[in-house]
């Protein structure tokens, strides 16, 4: 059934029968039924992400008459609809590292913002502001929905054009651990209060999840599972193990869970507890309207509604989510031991989600899409990072998008399983940004201020600003939501801190950690790392020979894919070179290389 394996039958294991055993890298493709398993887990995983969003979005939208509880899910189905489409655009042409596209905090913060018309009192401490929602006749529940969607749209387009003008690209090169690792603090710590919110619904369940999910991960990653395959050539089968409790452990909790906690419910011995800061909670099982199949189409709300106030918003929300994806990409690659993401895979991410945004507000959503960061740390529990499994979900988000009755199955799960996925997928990111730290000088002055005031800082000033909104009344709405949305947005401010301080306060290249070179601008010179590179974040052949067109070879599309990227991977056809590359255990005697702790010469 299962068990360990002993040091004598694993040396031998040949490599990619170790390679499966271990977990399945960027360009391996699992057998059927796991891909199917993974893909619906990672959809579970941005389930959580999704109902947190719109609950939370819900408390801040004019309903009239139960307006909103009619159509939440349709809301939500869009948004699973469009995180479809922008996660297939991601893997085929953005970044191509195995990350799923969600709504997200990001764009959460300043729709919030844009939603909630406030009349502050003055008050000079700063530390009382009454404030009250405005209500008036002239602001009707569809209006905001459409400067909503407006402000997605604009976002989109925003961060399309700084795609294609490389600024990502270039920032990337100026981001040394001491400004990811911060940073990715910050992203982890961040949602500690609405995975709180999500657990007070029931701590019992909560923790119970989130026991299941650290016994399968951690306690039984070594226990494998014999499968028998086929072969091809000879006809018969082999034994192939996979550390299944590893792959799937957090669908396997949650599953279990939630069929009992159903159960329960439906023989009446146990009824789930709503949280009474989130109206979702409540009355996610009254609305008896929901169609079971519905296509999202451009102007089914309305067309955009672009003011100056959605503008400010988009704004906003276009260079948070940005940053946020920027250290996606660099833990993805980190906990997949892939080569860090060269500068033109930064400038295809934020392209292609910027388009997917634009897609996602012109189809009606009200959120745009960006990485999600739940998603993305799920690779460090399970070890199974394929691009095709991240395929496959977009796929199921597209059928589960295209029925808001199938999507209000997802919303029937437990708050507090959904409040055990986050506290445990999120701690991932912090410990990923931890690893950083051992290409620094950790006992320098000079980096321990940079680091507390960092963290300290992008905590505090989000925090206090929230609950002060009135402290920033420049007479100008459109400014106020801009920099109200700003500063409450913590990896905005404490990337933004991170990247000044360790750029501007006085420092050697071996005290800020520069010499490992995470950022993998001079790791050319390590043998093998061009093809490595090219396998992961290289670009199809039809779109690389499109590409390689000496009209589209010059600015802006220069930033996306440069002719040596190109050369590259014409160098590498055939499948069994692309099998030996990137084993993800390594051959027998051999270890896989990790281009986050090798330290690269430097070029002079």
């Amino acid at each position: 059934m299962c068990g360990y394996k002993s040091d004598s039958k694993a040396n031998e294991e040949t490599a990619q029968e170790r390679s499966q055993r271990c977990g399945f890298r960027v360009h391996q493709n699992p057998p059927w039924f796991l891909n199917i398993l993974l893909a619906v887990q990672h959809v579970v995983i941005q389930s959580s992400v999704l109902v947190l969003v719109h609950s939370l979005l819900n408390q801040n939208l004019q309903e009239e008459g139960g307006e909103w509880s009619q159509y939440n899910y349709q809301f939500m189905a869009t948004s699973l609809f469009s995180s479809g489409i922008s996660t297939l655009l991601q893997t085929m042409l953005g970044t191509r590292l195995p990350l799923l596209q969600a709504p997200s905090m990001e764009f959460l913060i300043p729709a919030v913002i844009l939603t909630s018309q406030k009349d502050h009192r003055d008050n000079r401490n700063g530390t009382d502001v009454n404030y009250t929602l405005l209500q008036t006749d002239s602001v009707s529940w569809s209006e905001l929905v459409r400067e909503l969607q407006g402000a997605v749209v604009i976002a989109g387009i925003l961060q399309i054009l700084l795609g294609l003008s490389g600024v990502c690209g270039v920032l990337s090169l100026h981001c040394g651990p001491l400004v990811i690792a911060p940073t990715l603090f910050i992203i982890g710590f961040s949602i500690f209060k609405e995975a709180a919110l999500f657990c007070s619904a029931n701590w019992g369940i909560a923790a119970l999840v989130v026991l299941l999910i650290i016994l399968l991960s951690q306690h039984l990653h070594s226990c494998y599972f014999p499968f028998w395959r086929p072969k091809r050539a000879e006809g018969s089968s082999r034994s192939v193990q996979y550390t299944l409790c590893r792959m799937l452990s957090i669908l396997l909790p949650v599953v279990c869970v939630w069929i009992v906690c159903t159960s329960l419910e439906a023989a009446h011995i146990f009824a789930q507890q709503h949280v009474e800061e989130l109206a979702f909670s409540r009355d996610r099982n009254t609305s008896n309207l929901v169609p079971w199949l519905r296509i999202p189409f451009p102007g089914e709300w309305g067309l955009p509604l672009l003011t100056v106030r959605s503008l400010a918003a988009g704004v906003a929300a276009a260079l948070s989510a940005g940053m946020c994806s920027q250290e996606c990409y660099i833990a993805t690659a980190r906990l997949l031991e892939a080569p860090p993401p060269p500068p033109q895979a930064y400038n295809r991410g934020l392209c292609m989600e910027g388009l997917g945004s634009t897609i996602a507000g012109m189809l009606g959503s009200v959120t745009g899409v960006t990485t999600s960061v739940a998603n993305a740390c799920a690779h460090g529990l399970n070890q199974c990072g394929s691009r095709q499994s991240i395929q496959v979900s977009a796929v199921l988000c597209l059928l589960l998008g295209a029925s808001p009755k199938l999507t209000q199955l997802l919303a029937t799960i437990p708050l507090a399983v959904h409040g055990g996925i986050l506290s445990v997928t999120y701690t991932v990111a912090i410990a990923t940004g931890i690893t950083y730290f051992q290409n620094t000088d950790m006992d320098s002055g000079r980096n321990i201020f940079n680091i507390g005031f960092t963290v300290f800082m992008g905590l505090l000033v989000p925090q206090w600003v929230s609950k002060n909104p009135g402290c920033i009344v420049t007479g100008v709405q459109s400014i106020d939501v801009l920099l109200l949305s700003l500063l409450t947005i913590p990896v905005f401010l404490g990337g933004v801190l991170a990247f000044l301080l360790d750029n501007t306060v006085s420092g050697t290249a071996q005290e800020r950690g520069l010499p490992a070179d995470v950022s993998g601008s001079r790791a050319s010179a390590v043998p093998g790392y061009s093809e490595q590179r090219a396998l992961v974040y290289g670009l199809p052949s039809g779109v690389r020979k499109l590409l390689a067109h000496r009209r589209l070879a010059t600015f802006p599309f220069c930033t996306i894919s440069p002719p040596e990227e190109v050369s590259t991977l014409e160098e590498v056809t055939s499948a069994e070179e692309r099998a030996d590359l990137l084993l993800s255990c390594g051959s027998e005697g051999e270890a896989t290389p990790n281009w986050h702790k090798e330290k690269v010469p430097n070029s002079e």
